[in-house]
């Protein structure tokens, strides 16, 4: 017989296992069963690349929940298992072992994967690491760290904090850049220049507005040597790529539902198919002609899995508030909610050249975000204020007026 459940999620990552445990949390009793491809029960991953690297916490840990808990709350979990291909006329999928599951909702909750490099560019090799998964991290904690050296490839977030964890650790690291400054996608120039600083400080090479040209193999095809643009060779242990990441959309483009950077869902994360839910990593939210936002972050994914809950036992609330993360890197943690994006005014509260400074970026009089370091009062204030929305004088966010007085 076909097995039939109620709600199948398909991921095991933060929105997965949070929509997973949000339907039991709301007395949902239909059955509920939640794949993933990996062998983990569902598991946090922003300490992958901070807590866990550094080995001060263990897989057990990064748990979201016991295994004890999906067998008291009667949700069945399928670890290692992958599904293959979905079919929403017919509401059923098929895993890769051939079996078929009857679903009456399907929650898509399938992440996404690190960007890699062309492998006629950069082919697989021992040491080089993308970093994604628990088992990325554990194969790049065996290698050797202290004393190594390391070059990382990207200045995005992933890229500064492996290197923030690896440098602590012992590690001589050279970071590349393309872009002409770091974290040039996600802030503002007077943040980049602020971690730019930072890893320098740490002793940290880091090179911006520089590419590589090649990566050069020994005979046993390690890397060993990594030439730039500038002509200069950097000798290496390892290698670390970390560009980005790329949604996993295929089973959903397989299936016929629109892809469009990311599976396109509405504000309650439903897509164009009935009975079919995205969240976390790979939604790409287009709602009310509003232009798509896809957000990579622990708490959008949380957020999400909290409305589809709402929706599957019928209390939808749309996630209306600003977005937001945060960055560990070396002794600090940038707190950040909404976006730099568009912003024609940036206010600069405390001293950039401090431990103590935070950003606020204004379009037309509106705060459309917000960048803090060791300033959690004003960082709380600006969330605040950014979800409540209103035009503000920019006179009023300067230093020595408290944000909260707003």
């Amino acid at each position: 017989m076909t097995p039939s459940f109620d709600v199948v999620i398909i991921g095991g990552g933060q929105a997965g296992g949070e929509v997973a445990a949000g339907l039991r949390a709301r007395r949902y009793s239909g059955s509920v069963l939640l794949v993933t491809d990996e062998e983990h029960l569902p598991y946090s991953r922003p300490p992958l690349s901070k807590a866990y690297l550094r080995g001060l916490v263990s897989a057990d840990d990064l748990l979201l929940r016991p295994a004890r808990f999906y067998a008291e709350h009667d949700i069945t979990v399928r670890t290692s298992a992958r599904v293959v291909s979905l079919d929403p006329d017919a509401g059923a999928l098929v895993l890769d072992d051939g079996e078929r599951v009857a679903w009456k909702k399907v929650v898509l909750a399938t992440g996404g994967r690190p960007r890699r490099l062309p492998e006629t560019v950069l082919p697989p090799s021992d040491n080089v690491h993308y970093v994604r998964t628990l088992a990325d991290v554990d194969r790049l904690r065996a290698t050797r760290i202290d004393g190594a050296s390391f070059v990382v490839v990207g200045g995005g977030y992933v890229g500064l904090e492996i290197a923030s964890v690896l440098a602590r650790l012992g590690a001589r690291i050279t970071l590349v850049e393309a872009a002409d400054r770091l974290l040039a996608r996600v802030t503002s120039p007077v943040m980049s220049e602020y971690f730019l600083r930072l890893h320098r400080s740490e002793g940290v090479d880091v090179r911006v507005s520089t590419s590589v040209r090649s990566f050069r193999r020994s005979s046993e095809g390690r890397v060993v040597e990594v030439e730039v643009d500038d002509g200069s060779v950097i000798s290496t242990d390892e290698v670390l790529v970390g560009i980005g990441m790329i949604p996993n959309t295929e089973l959903a483009e397989a299936a016929g539902i629109a892809v469009d950077n990311g599976i396109v869902v509405d504000r309650y994360g439903r897509t164009r198919a009935d009975g079919v839910y995205a969240i976390g990593d790979v939604a790409n939210v287009v709602d009310a002609g509003a232009p798509g936002r896809r957000l990579e972050s622990m708490p959008n994914a949380a957020a999400h899995a909290r409305v589809v809950a709402d929706h599957i036992v019928g209390t939808a609330l749309p996630h209306t508030d600003a977005p937001w993360f945060w960055s560990d890197q070396y002794d600090l943690k940038l707190q950040a909610a909404g976006t730099f994006q568009g912003a024609d005014e940036v206010v600069v509260r405390g001293d950039p050249a401090t431990t103590s400074v935070c950003a606020l970026y204004l379009a037309d009089g509106l705060l459309r975000g917000v960048d803090a370091i060791g300033r959690p009062v004003d960082y709380a204030a600006a969330r605040k204020i950014l979800n409540r929305g209103g035009r503000i004088d920019p006179d009023t966010l300067a230093e020595g007026r408290p944000l909260a007085a707003l």
